[in-house]
């Protein structure tokens, strides 16, 4: 079952892996934020989104902004050492933790999100392709979703329509661009070593097609 989910915000922030210190955003929506914006619309046991492809529809433009991160967590030692003694903080101090990093963003982003998903062994007797559809479209046309949407991060809210009508492909990104190795998704088949799996990502005419998940093109 097709759906068409239009959104699009001021800032977004789809950080690339390499970069260690400084965040850097990919060019792009990357598959799995495409899959989190969907899942936050509507999520079941019984199906599993399927990104088939991004649309970019406003030229792909960088800012450079300064962000308040806080640089540390909450070890999972020390959780299990409070719960154990029954004493003790398990809360960080913001004043003690926020660290100023610089961070290059997208900017004025707008894009297409063209999904499927296939029913799971999870579903109900009940549950069919048919429901969740109707489902999804009346929770888009009403502005429903589980939590806020955002574009990477959760300071950048993402708003969203239903998908009436494609829209024509700016002249900046027009012909074909090579954007390098992309994040695809983490494979969690194993939870005891979950890893990332990449894609070689390439947007031609404004259109990044998303290959199936067990297909070649998908690496570890």
């Amino acid at each position: 079952m097709a759906i068409r989910l239009e959104v699009w915000g001021d800032y977004a922030l789809f950080s690339r892996p390499e970069m260690k210190v400084e965040r850097v955003s990919y060019d792009v929506m990357t598959p799995s934020a495409a899959r989190g914006m969907l899942e936050s619309l509507f999520w079941h046991p019984g199906m599993c989104w399927r990104v088939d492809r991004i649309r970019v529809c406003k030229p792909i433009r960088f800012s450079n902004i300064r962000r308040n991160e806080v640089k540390s967590t909450v070890p999972a030692r020390s959780v299990r050492t409070v719960m154990e003694r029954g004493t003790g903080e398990l809360y960080l101090c913001t004043a003690d933790d926020i660290q100023r990093r610089a961070s290059m963003v997208l900017r004025d982003v707008h894009y297409i999100i063209e999904a499927h998903f296939d029913m799971t062994d999870k579903a109900a007797p009940g549950d069919n392709p048919g429901k969740f559809q109707d489902i999804v479209k009346r929770r888009i046309r009403k502005g429903q979703c589980y939590h806020q949407m955002y574009f990477g991060c959760r300071e950048f809210p993402a708003r969203f329509r239903m998908c009436e009508e494609l829209p024509t492909c700016p002249p900046e990104l027009t012909g074909e661009k090579d954007l390098g190795w992309m994040l695809y998704d983490m494979d969690y088949s194993d939870p005891a070593h979950i890893t990332p799996r990449f894609f070689r990502a390439v947007l031609r005419d404004g259109v990044l097609e998303i290959p199936a998940w067990d297909s070649e093109e998908v690496r570890g």
